[in-house]
């Protein structure tokens, strides 16, 4: 379900028609994650890592109001809930595209999660397109702490989802972090949208927050 946006009367009107008309709308950065208190709880209950930081991350944006933004035909629609469209590595290096479905419990988005991966390791080629404009694009560079990320994208598509990456986890210290790369349109949000997505993130993760 989603709802069209009263735009004459959206108290960002003049930033939308500002950065709508842009080439490349997007702006992005990279912020460092303490992932300490979630991969303990994680390992602890036998979870699959990256489903455990998926699950918050999209937790998180379902909660900051922006991040179910999305620009189609020119008008601005927000989405009742917003999915995972990652990507998934294959036994030959290469990814395949998927499509997962929110849940508030952890378990039961695992459980269903799971089956996706299975059939996206074994399909031949990239598999099918997302499902849908409430998405959030993500992907998984678990060999790269990296300091950036730029995404390949095709200018012409409309496209407004949000693209986060999630890079290799390191020891700093006495703690586990990891690099998050957050790309999001400047027509729908700002600085402060993502600052506010990046401090509930790090509360779901450290497990201070529901």
């Amino acid at each position: 379900m989603k709802k069209e946006l009263d735009l004459q009367n959206w108290s960002r009107k003049e930033h939308f028609e500002f950065f709508a008309k842009f080439d490349e709308p997007f702006f992005g950065v990279t912020v460092q994650i303490d992932c300490t208190n979630a991969y303990q709880e994680a390992k602890k209950n036998q979870y699959s890592f990256f489903l455990y930081y998926l699950h918050k991350s999209l937790a998180a944006a379902n909660q900051i109001t922006p991040f179910s933004y999305r620009i189609i035909e020119g008008k601005v629609y927000e989405f009742e809930q917003v999915n995972a469209a990652p990507t998934i590595n294959k036994p030959d290096n290469t990814f395949a595209f998927s499509y997962m479905d929110y849940h508030e419990d952890f378990e039961a988005f695992s459980n269903h999660a799971n089956e996706i991966i299975e059939k996206a390791r074994n399909i031949k080629g990239l598999g099918p397109a997302t499902d849908g404009e409430n998405v959030i694009h993500f992907s998984a560079l678990p060999w790269l702490n990296f300091t950036s990320v730029s995404h390949a994208r095709h200018f012409k598509s409309g496209d407004s989802c949000p693209k986060i990456s999630f890079g290799k986890m390191h020891m700093v210290g006495d703690k586990k972090m990891m690099p998050v790369s957050i790309h999001v349109h400047h027509a729908l949000m700002d600085g402060y949208d993502v600052g506010m997505f990046v401090d509930l993130f790090q509360k779901l993760m450290d497990g201070v927050a529901t």
